[in-house]
């Protein structure tokens, strides 16, 4: 048998030298298979660009130079590349890098969208750090920052009446804007824009998706949303999305809002405007009014919603006997056989499999300097049965049809820490996805 280093090798790395080898091999020769294809599933990243890499590179699909050599493997990102993190530029651009990387290989990037994402899209930017405006700004960036006050401040002179009724009045002296608006503040909403670096990208990318029967996605499903097929939701996020970019364009042709704004400014001016109309302090406009009181039930939208597919957390709260029978139905719904999932952080920085491991938390808190306790880690998935959790210094086996299996993945003493070969982190090679290959063909 070969050592599982040298099958991982050329399943990582070279397809092109084992296609050559069965051009020029003997007709009678045993047919060389092609690379083994593994699934690679990693949650919520939060701008841990150092740790991204590490278990980028741990799971094989990396190397040092930061370029793809997973071959024909797919690597699925379940949300939340940003926020909080010092890095989530250089998060960004490296899937976006990885994603044509993969392609020209034969494999795979698929990069969902999370709540943070489509909260960056939406102007939502609670949870934004100074570090990571920082990471926008340029050269200059201070003088852009002073157009955009000189442009808040004529605004502001341009809406007396409207800031009367406003429930949360805005700064109201330059340096309390400048200290809202940090350096790289302007450009970062520019970046998320439709027509932005980042805003372009993330608008084409879904919610949901579904390989080999096993279900990615942010939250998760709730059983109200058993029925909505995964095309259908992903088409509505994207049409809400859509619909967002399309009222905030119309506001600022109304001259109500400024293009940097985000959304709780946007929510506040709206109020007021709300406000004013009724009592006669502004021209009425019918239309108008209408759609702004829509756009302020947003907490109803499908990507906003708490049941909706980027906020559900019922996979990580349901106890198992209240959890088991709906988590079968829902999966009977798509005809799938697991579902693999992040959003909820586990306590211990450990992949947690529930309901008999038909479902995967996978968000161990990548960002330990944020979440106490956490690590990097991915869920790798041979041949669409065995799952593996794989962090920085060891594999686990969580399922394994050939074997007797742990309920609900808890792992067996032997799969920790040093394993059969007697390292710490090395599986067996009759555990690793490196030494399984496709049939001859």
């Amino acid at each position: 048998m070969l050592h599982p280093s040298i099958c991982s090798y050329f399943r990582r790395a070279c397809p092109s030298i084992l296609m050559v080898m069965a051009l020029v091999a003997p007709a009678s020769a045993r047919p060389v298979p092609e690379p083994h294809e593994s699934v690679v599933a990693i949650a919520d990243v939060h701008g841990d660009f150092d740790d991204f890499l590490t278990i980028l590179r741990r799971t094989g699909l990396v190397n040092s130079q930061n370029h793809w050599i997973g071959g024909r493997s797919t690597l699925v990102q379940d949300g939340d590349l940003l926020d909080r993190g010092p890095k989530p530029r250089e998060v960004m651009n490296l899937v976006i890098a990885l994603e044509k990387e993969a392609s020209s290989a034969g494999g795979r990037v698929i990069s969902l969208l999370g709540n943070h994402e489509m909260m960056n899209l939406m102007g939502d930017l609670r949870y934004v750090t100074p570090a990571n405006y920082a990471s926008f700004s340029d050269a200059n960036s201070e003088k852009r920052q002073k157009t955009a006050f000189d442009d808040f401040a004529k605004w502001k002179a341009s809406h007396a009446l409207l800031l009367a009724e406003l429930p949360h009045p805005m700064e109201m002296t330059e340096t309390e804007w400048m200290a809202r608006h940090p350096l790289g503040f302007v450009e970062q909403r520019e970046a998320f824009s439709p027509e932005g670096e980042y805003g372009k990208w993330l608008r084409g990318h879904a919610a949901v998706a579904e390989v080999d029967a096993v279900i990615f996605l942010h939250g998760g499903i709730s059983p109200a949303l058993a029925n909505t097929k995964l095309d259908a939701m992903n088409k509505k996020i994207l049409a809400e999305v859509k619909a967002f970019d399309d009222f905030k364009r119309y506001l600022q042709a109304e001259k109500l809002i400024l293009p940097f704004f985000n959304m709780q400014e946007i929510d506040n001016v709206l109020q007021a405007e709300v406000v004013a109309e009724r009592k006669s302090l502004v021209p009425a406009d019918v239309a108008r009014q209408a759609k702004i009181l829509d756009f302020l039930k947003r907490e109803d939208w499908f990507s906003v919603r708490a049941d909706g597919p980027l906020w559900f957390r019922g996979y990580a709260l349901w106890s198992e006997e209240e959890g088991a029978p709906l988590v079968s139905k829902i999966l009977e719904s798509y005809k799938a056989k697991h579902l693999v999932v992040g959003h909820t952080v586990q306590t211990g920085g450990r992949v947690r499999p529930r309901f008999e491991n038909k479902v995967f938390l996978i968000d161990t808190g990548m960002l330990s300097s944020y979440y106490p306790g956490g690590r990097a880690s991915a869920l790798e998935i041979c041949d669409g049965a065995r799952f593996i959790a794989v962090y920085p210094d060891q594999q686990v086996v969580l399922l394994d049809p050939s074997e007797s299996s742990p309920k609900n993945g808890a792992p067996p003493a032997e799969h920790t820490g040093a394993g059969a070969t007697g390292a710490v982190g090395v599986l067996s090679p009759e555990q690793a996805c490196s030494s399984t290959t496709a049939a001859p063909h």
